[in-house]
């Protein structure tokens, strides 16, 4: 068995959102502060995809990036139409990455947040232990402090993740209220729904019927 080579390093940078025209032509969904850079003629990226895509465990060659009507719009060498482009809807792609470039403004690499304390007005609540790529958003997968089983999916928003500092070792996170906690249940209203205590309710004191 040949032996496995070096782990890349790839940075998400977009996702095949729609169709566009009769061309090949895909509309993009962009995770990337520098598309024009990202998207050059002869970039090729990797796809994620299921399985049972036929476009799993292939590449795409980016032949010409354009804008139309502020959206952008990718052309790659393999897909030739929009049959073909239909096929290929939702893939994620990511692209090799030179661990030595600048990373961009609000990007990360996942081994970079593997490990980190997740703190929550100034104590640690848990440990970043992986992160799974949905088609929406991130996910932050957190392993809570003194549970070592349990899992938290955190989403990887700005909104709740708003500080990440990889030289300090910790990402801040502000979760809604019942993320890393149950919420207290609402005791059950002894009411009726037409109003009445059911405890006062009287044995055989039930409405005549017609």
């Amino acid at each position: 068995m040949a032996a496995a080579g070096p782990a890349r390093t790839q940075l998400r940078v977009g996702r095949l959102v729609k169709a566009h025209g009769l061309k090949g032509a895909l509309k993009l969904e962009l995770y990337t502060d520098d598309p024009d850079g990202r998207f050059v003629p002869g970039a090729v990226f990797t796809l994620q995809v299921p399985e049972s895509s036929p476009w799993h465990g292939k590449t795409v060659t980016v032949r010409e990036f354009r804008w139309m009507n502020t959206h952008p719009v990718v052309f790659f060498d393999e897909v030739e139409d929009r049959s073909a482009a239909e096929t290929i809807v939702r893939a994620i792609l990511w692209i090799d990455q030179d661990e030595s470039a600048p990373v961009e403004d609000d990007a990360w690499y996942d081994h970079q947040l593997v490990g980190l304390d997740v703190v929550r007005d100034g104590a640690s609540v848990g440990r970043v232990i992986r992160v799974d790529h949905l088609p929406a958003q991130d996910l932050l997968i957190v392993r809570p402090s003194g549970d070592s089983q349990g899992e938290i999916l955190v989403p990887f928003v700005s909104a709740i993740v708003p500080e990440v500092d990889i030289a300090g070792g910790k990402v801040v996170v502000t979760p809604p209220a019942g993320l890393f906690e149950e919420l207290p249940r609402d005791e059950e209203d002894p009411t009726d729904d037409d109003g009445t205590d059911a405890a006062d309710a009287v044995p055989g004191d039930e409405p005549d019927e017609d």
